[in-house]
């Protein structure tokens, strides 16, 4: 989008002050509804967004160079009683960036409905999947990560554990439903039976739609200090059947619901036999303890994209970590003051993928790809899932390259670790990452593989390299609402273009 839009921006921009500055009052604060702004004026080197001030955002992304970002939010949450049956919140943030170019960012705009345990949503919101230590310090999720916009969806959950009045309070249950819509997302023209796949992209393609449930269960009394979890996620792009076998695709579309929900298998003359759409997630487990001076929580993320996990194939990969949380922080210490360790270790190097790998029909995992949805489990340009796999536009140019793939590199060994906590007045976050990365099993010298078929590769291999990652905010309340922070991160290494970011903010809460 060009410096056109820069009209588009101001009028945006004087829209939201006018809201947030002029509106009602004693309606606000009926409501209790909190208004932001916030002004941040960002550099980057070597034309760059450094990777953790880009990943795990949300889609609020700023632009390289030397730009200038201008948020707006508006918000009303729950009341805090947990007495409460019936209540009702809503939510907005929108971004407006501007400097060699602009563009408009929706972050979130939905409502949502409290009626006892369940909760209804709809709309755009900040949603993760997945069971971690931490959301804002994880290297984030295998399903969903909050690397990208959110899709916009019908969501009915239980967003807390509720315990369960049986057994004395033993057993704690969440979960969610979703239905949701991703627009025409590219696709193959065609893969219906024939000589050659072809690989450009139909400009009709009918709507993609999103699927996603989860289910997690946490063991242990309000009392007990030990509390163990587990669960899963399941996650779905569907909707394109027709339009990829034509008519040798027999189900009606309540039928193809029923078989994406319960990942049946599918198919007939014409139609190979497999589940329908493109579905992945992650079967989770972990484990808390409270000890009163911290708590501490481990966790596993056990993936699953086409089928390895069932047979164990590929059970080494996962993402494992542990977080420690500091029972007695206090923001208001004038010197330092830790409030959550994280230390995660990400690996996705096997895919079930080698020669002496257990036998699936499937063949190697792939994170991430898919041959039939073209841009992968992306969404608005980014990965859905977890960062560190890296998409074909992030990479540094002049590494191997399968043509078919939108992820280029979903090998990755990584370590990982977070820190939150108080200094001298400022509220801190930082990150650090640092990865080995082997490419896709595509551009390896095994080659992709599907049941007993292997391509091994001679030409075209990825290079493996290391890559490192650095982030640090920070943040000081002012008088009269306002607070002032930055952000700073570093990338070095041989995966991603160096570069260096700065961002400076200001914001305003009105309540």
């Amino acid at each position: 989008m060009g410096i056109n839009r820069i009209p588009l921006i101001k009028h945006t921009l004087f829209g939201i002050a006018f809201l947030l500055m002029f509106s009602n009052q004693a309606h606000a604060q009926r409501l209790d509804v909190k208004y932001e702004l916030e002004a941040q004026a960002i550099g980057t080197t070597n034309d760059v967004v450094p990777f953790w001030m880009r990943s795990n955002q949300f889609g609020s992304v700023p632009l390289s160079g030397v730009s200038a970002g201008f948020i707006g939010r508006a918000y009303k949450e729950y009341k805090k009683s947990n007495t409460k049956l019936f209540d009702w919140g809503f939510g907005f943030e929108g971004r407006a960036n501007a400097g060699k170019g602009s563009n408009l960012q929706l972050i979130d705009a939905y409502a949502k409905v409290k009626l006892g345990v369940f909760q209804f949503k709809a709309g755009r919101t900040k949603d993760v999947m997945g069971l971690n230590g931490d959301t804002i310090l994880s290297s984030g999720n295998f399903a969903v990560s909050g690397n990208a916009p959110g899709v916009p969806k019908l969501e009915l959950s239980i967003p807390e554990y509720y315990r369960v009045p049986i057994f004395d309070g033993l057993f704690s249950v969440k979960g969610n439903f979703v239905h949701g819509w991703l627009g025409r997302t590219p696709i193959l023209d065609s893969i219906a039976p024939a000589p050659k796949i072809i690989y450009y992209i139909n400009d009709r393609n009918p709507k993609t739609y999103f699927h996603q449930k989860s289910l997690y269960i946490r063991l242990g009394k309000a009392d007990w200090k030990l509390k163990l979890y587990g669960g899963f996620n399941h996650q779905v792009y569907w909707g394109n059947e027709q339009a990829a076998y034509g008519d040798n695709f027999k189900l009606s579309p309540a039928e193809t619901f029923f078989y994406v929900v319960t990942g049946k298998a599918y198919g007939t003359k014409g139609v190979p036999t497999s589940k329908i759409g493109n579905q992945l997630g992650s079967i989770d487990l972990g484990a808390e303890y409270d000890f009163d001076a911290v708590k501490v929580m481990i966790y596993r993320q056990n993936f699953y994209d086409v089928g390895a996990l069932s047979k164990l194939g590929n059970i080494n990969d996962g993402l494992n970590g542990i977080s420690v949380e500091n029972r007695k922080y206090n923001d208001k210490t004038t010197g330092f003051a830790w409030k959550k360790v994280l230390f995660e270790l990400f690996y996705s190097k096997d895919q079930a993928g080698y020669p002496w790998s257990t036998f699936t029909k499937s063949g190697d995992e792939d994170y991430y790809n898919n041959f039939y949805y073209v841009n992968g489990w992306s969404y608005k340009n980014m990965g859905l899932g977890n960062p560190l796999i890296t998409a074909r536009h992030d990479a540094r140019s002049g590494q191997a390259i399968k043509k078919a793939d939108y992820f280029i590199n979903n090998r990755v060994i990584a370590v990982h670790t977070g820190l939150s906590g108080t200094v001298l007045n400022w509220d801190f976050m930082t990150k650090i990452s640092y990865s080995w990365n082997y490419g896709t099993f595509g551009t390896s010298i095994y080659g992709n593989s599907t049941g007993k078929i292997r391509n091994p590769q001679t030409t075209n291999i990825f290079k493996p390299v290391e890559q490192f990652s650095f982030y640090l905010e920070g943040s000081k309340k002012l008088k009269n609402g306002y607070s002032a922070g930055f952000a700073t991160a570093l990338d070095q290494g041989q995966l991603l273009n160096n570069s260096l970011g700065l961002m400076l903010r200001l914001k305003k809460q009105f309540q």
